[in-house]
């Protein structure tokens, strides 16, 4: 893979800074479990028609926040990241579910999801801290992470049949190997997999008592995607998540180690309805400036990469941006349910790169009106036409209330019946930091002491 210098300068800089992460006085008897729900908004959350029986016991046992402010872009990948790194996108570098590479002149922004973590995640993770501080770590489908090299057990989205993890499994008799490679496939549904995937969380906790647990289910995401928050389908995605929690809080009484353990429960982003997608690859090749076979972008002087209900506006010849950056604000100022139009540089004031820090940020950011979603195909003739098959999505500014996600932490350091009312993302690394008793100096955020025992 041929990686611009930027990104491989990034790479070296990251691998020199963890070598040298500096040793401290970890506390080698404390356990925190960071659980993900993939895309759950505050606003259900505060549903309490919602039966969610777990995750409310944890709340009424520890701390609960009316909301959470996430970062932008408002995607899967980058929040995650921000929750273990305690920075913006702008610091740590993910801007895509994946690393975006600009291929040069006429041809389309390239997305690659499966890059070493490494060559994506600029800054060092809280997970990196804890394993160069002597401690142990495992990750059950996190993102942005693979191939880590300070994850001591890992059973990731496409599992390494051949990794420690599903090995143990398979001679423990809770998974097979054809489950695993069903996994590694990602020829299952999500259901499946996500039941799949929490075995591997409970195992894990079970046979190692890692000192950080990172698990990610992701039903909820696809179901919101598909049918819509608050749907039925919603609804009843939730309560299998709050199932699936149940399942590994059980193993983490099992284990007896429920006294030394911090349950923290947040998710990545949440979520709105979707009715009209708007097609910007079409706005370009209707402007001359994008070419399509069929399905495929054969040629284009700009392209669009979408997320939703965020795109990114790239001019792919730098030579030309000074002509082509104000014909393209015009040209969207003007598309049908684009509601803003920004200057990438801009993005640092929504905690994004400019292009300068970041080639993988565009020339221009878009943000669609309510009701509308971007996406990427470039065939037909239609700007804007019906979400079919598509309730709804993410993406949008992070100030955008239906955006605001879940947090909640129970158990170990945590006092008990304590009310938050806002917390940011990027509070989450330091607090897990300070809870495992290591450092994080990286981090922009602070830890949460409000809600530790015998603070005020």
């Amino acid at each position: 893979m041929n990686l611009p210098y930027s990104v491989r300068r990034t790479a070296i800089l990251f691998a020199v800074l963890v070598a040298a992460w500096p040793a401290v006085a970890a506390n080698r008897d404390r356990h925190v479990v960071l659980i993900t729900l993939d895309g759950f908004p505050a606003y259900l959350w505060r549903d309490p028609s919602i039966p969610l029986p777990n995750l409310r016991r944890l709340a009424a046992e520890g701390a609960v926040a009316d909301a959470m402010t996430i970062s932008n872009p408002a995607i899967t990948w980058p929040n995650h990241t921000t929750l273990v790194t305690g920075v913006t996108p702008r610091q740590h570098g993910v801007l895509y579910n994946g690393l975006a590479t600009r291929q040069g002149p006429g041809k389309p922004v390239k997305i690659e999801p499966w890059v070493d973590k490494a060559l994506l995640v600029r800054v060092p993770t809280v997970y990196d801290a804890a394993f160069n501080a002597g401690l142990t770590t495992a990750e059950v489908d996190w993102v942005a992470i693979t191939r880590p090299k300070t994850i001591t057990w890992s059973f990731a989205e496409l599992p390494d049949p051949a990794a420690t993890l599903p090995q143990e499994m398979i001679a423990a008799g809770i998974a097979t190997a054809d489950e695993v490679e069903a996994a590694r496939s990602g020829r299952r549904n999500i259901v499946w997999r996500d039941e799949l995937w929490t075995r591997a969380a409970c195992f894990v906790f079970a046979r190692h008592q890692p000192n950080l647990l990172l698990f990610h289910p992701l039903n909820t995401d696809s179901t919101h995607h598909r049918f819509g928050p608050g749907s039925l389908a919603s609804i009843s995605a939730l309560a299998l998540a709050d199932h699936l929690v149940g399942q590994l809080l059980r193993a983490i009484d099992a284990s007896g180690r429920r006294a030394q353990t911090t349950v923290i429960v947040t998710t990545d982003h949440g979520f709105k309805k979707v009715e009209h997608y708007i097609y910007p690859n079409v706005v370009l090749k209707q402007a001359g400036l994008l070419r399509a076979t069929g399905p495929t972008i054969a040629q284009c002087d700009a392209y669009t990469g979408t997320q939703g209900g965020i795109a990114f506006v790239y001019v792919t010849d730098p030579d030309r941006r000074a002509e082509l950056v104000p014909k393209l604000k015009e040209l969207f100022a003007r598309t049908a349910g684009v509601d803003r139009v920004l200057d990438g540089a801009e993005a640092p004031s929504l905690g994004m790169p400019t292009p300068g820090e970041n080639p993988a940020m565009g020339e221009l950011i878009l943000f669609p009106k309510a009701g509308y979603a971007f996406t990427g195909a470039a065939t037909g003739d239609i700007v804007t036409g019906p979400a079919i098959n598509y309730g709804g999505t993410h993406g949008y500014a992070s100030t955008d209330p239906e955006l605001d996600g879940i947090f909640l932490a129970s158990g170990a350091g945590i006092r008990k019946g304590m009310k938050l009312d806002r917390v940011n993302n990027l509070d989450v690394a330091p607090t897990i930091a300070r809870l495992l008793g290591i450092a994080l100096p990286t981090a922009q955020g602070r830890a949460m002491e409000q809600m530790f025992e015998g603070k005020p």
